[in-house]
């Protein structure tokens, strides 16, 4: 499923987020960028050992916001970036889990736009381990996405998020369809 806003695309995809075509894909990162499980470990696999180092480098993100690196291995699937979005913690939903997801989804389309990138993937942050319940993180993400390609980005055409499961794409598609 996909829909226009403006200029730009949004696209829904069942599969791995390592194997789109896209200028940088985004992972769910946690705030020290050390990798991890699901998405985080799939992305630092497919990237190498370098991406740790580039991580490393630079020390930890805020959560609710978003840092970017070459993609290192990842480069020979045409990927030029990863961008490690810091999603928050669910904490019953009064801690400013949702603003702080906001952040993470805004900052990463800035940090895709202001390095020229035409497509962005993205996975369903915060809905795994760190249990933001799906049903209010998919109407954010999708909105946040809508409300920036409103914007008129300079380069960004694409945005796609590459969802795990059928489920977590029906959700997706719902709140694509009831985006305005």
């Amino acid at each position: 499923m996909e829909r226009r806003f403006a200029d730009v695309v949004i696209e829904l995809a069942l599969g791995d987020i390592t194997r789109v075509q896209a200028d940088a894909i985004v992972t769910a990162a946690n705030s020290g960028l050390r990798g991890g499980g699901g998405v985080d470990g799939a992305v630092h696999r497919a990237a190498g050992p370098q991406l740790l180092k580039a991580c490393r480098a630079i020390g930890g993100c805020d959560t609710g916001s978003a840092v970017i690196t070459q993609a290192y291995e990842l480069e020979e699937r045409g990927v030029a970036y990863v961008i490690h979005a810091v999603g928050p913690v669910w904490r019953g939903g009064s801690s400013g889990e949702a603003e702080l997801l906001k952040g993470a989804y805004s900052k990463s389309l800035e940090l895709a736009d202001t390095h020229e990138c035409t497509s962005v993937a993205f996975p369903s942050i915060s809905t795994g381990v760190y249990h933001f319940p799906l049903e209010q993180a998919a109407p954010i993400a999708v909105h946040e996405a809508a409300t920036f390609a409103g914007q008129r980005p300079k380069h960004l055409k694409r945005i796609i998020f590459s969802l795990f499961d059928e489920k977590t794409l029906g959700v997706f598609s719902s709140a694509l369809e009831a985006e305005r």
